[in-house]
């Protein structure tokens, strides 16, 4: 039986603003088998989207490119009316939630085509297009946010052509675990990320966690993750952290219901543009009378996820026990010495004492 071949050639005509018409060049051909199925083959010039960096590190309040380029073949010699479209998959996305409510989908960061483009939500006013040469559609984000990161779609489109790519973009930063005032397993997934929020931080990703663990994290508790998880990093295997059994990894319980089931949380900080100092007073100070000293130094009382931002990427080192906002009493080493807490590096912590007690303070400015 012969097969019969129907080449068909398909113009697709778009009207411009002003009402004309143009032909965009792809060329297709309907191939019938003769049982009624037809596939479509392509015989034109190809669209091609492409970056050179899928993974892109940045520090917070920085400006950054995700680099999204595209090219077709053959070249081609006239310039061609494309469509660029930016959208963004948040890395505190969950990706199997306790509840469909709690899916997070992409969202649109800029659409352009031409000159005339159009940012949305959080990134309106801090984003543009870089086209630095012919085919770069590469997204410059300003005044980089804790919440900026996540995967990034660049998605070209030229008539029925729709090609993309995804670029990653992470912050440099410190994961710290963290833990209710009224003590262990209090929060459940919604009150962790609050609480990560209110330290300056957010819920941590299991990549931050994980590279935190090879870095040498090691917490016995396990805490909310920003996928909905909870998991715990164990560096030294112990009886009561997973047993002596299991090697050295990150233990997981996996997806927890996110409203009923209560843990601590693992917070991850990103470097800040002020600073965190601690404040010389010749007296100890309550809790009441810290918060104000700050404010009359010009300054703030420092948050947690501060703390541990200048210490890890700013190198604060100091061994005075101080108040943080939370109600904390802590203080940061990174250099180890005698009365100042275990041999190794760290943000050690007194827990919450009762407000009354006397400290030094932590003030940000």
């Amino acid at each position: 039986m012969l097969t019969l071949l129907r080449p068909l050639l398909a113009v697709w005509l778009y009207m411009l603003p002003w009402g004309q018409s143009y032909y965009n060049g792809f060329h297709y051909q309907d191939i019938s088998n003769g049982n009624g199925n037809s596939e479509i083959y392509f015989n034109g010039v190809r669209l091609h989207v492409e970056s050179p960096q899928p993974l892109v590190s940045a520090t917070r309040g920085s400006s950054v490119i995700l680099p999204c380029q595209y090219h077709y073949e053959p070249e081609l010699t006239a310039p061609r009316r494309t469509r660029v479209k930016w959208s963004w998959l948040p890395a505190n996305s969950i990706s199997a939630p306790a509840s469909p409510a709690a899916f997070t989908r992409e969202t649109e960061v800029m659409v352009a085509m031409g000159n005339r483009h159009r940012s949305y939500g959080s990134f309106r006013g801090r984003v543009r297009l870089r086209r630095s040469a012919p085919g770069d559609m590469s997204l410059v984000i300003n005044e980089l946010q804790l919440n900026d990161i996540g995967q990034y779609r660049c998605e070209v489109i030229d008539g029925l052509e729709d090609e993309s790519v995804t670029v990653e973009l992470e912050l440099r930063g410190i994961v710290f675990p963290y833990h209710s005032q009224k003590g262990r397993y209090h929060f459940n997934f919604l009150e962790a990320q609050q609480a990560c929020e209110e330290q300056d931080a957010t819920l941590a990703t299991f990549e931050q966690l994980f590279t935190s663990w090879e870095e040498g994290l090691d917490w016995c508790n396990a805490g909310w993750l920003a996928d909905g998880t909870v998991q715990y990093p164990i560096t030294v295997p112990r009886r009561g952290c997973g047993g002596t059994d299991l090697a050295a990894g990150v233990r997981s319980y996996g997806q927890r219901h996110l409203l009923l089931h209560r843990y601590d949380a693992f917070c991850f900080s990103a470097s800040i543009k002020g600073s965190v100092y601690f404040l010389k007073s010749p007296d100890m100070l309550n809790f009441t009378e810290a918060v104000q000293a700050c404010v009359s130094d010009g300054s703030h009382i420092a948050k947690v996820g501060q703390l541990y931002a200048a210490w890890r990427l700013m190198g604060l080192d100091r061994c005075d026990a101080g108040w943080l906002a939370d109600g904390s009493v802590r203080y940061p080493i990174t250099r180890a010495r005698v009365n100042c807490g275990p041999p190794e590096p760290g943000v050690r912590s007194f827990g919450f004492p009762s407000l009354y007690q006397k400290f030094g303070v932590y003030c940000y400015r």
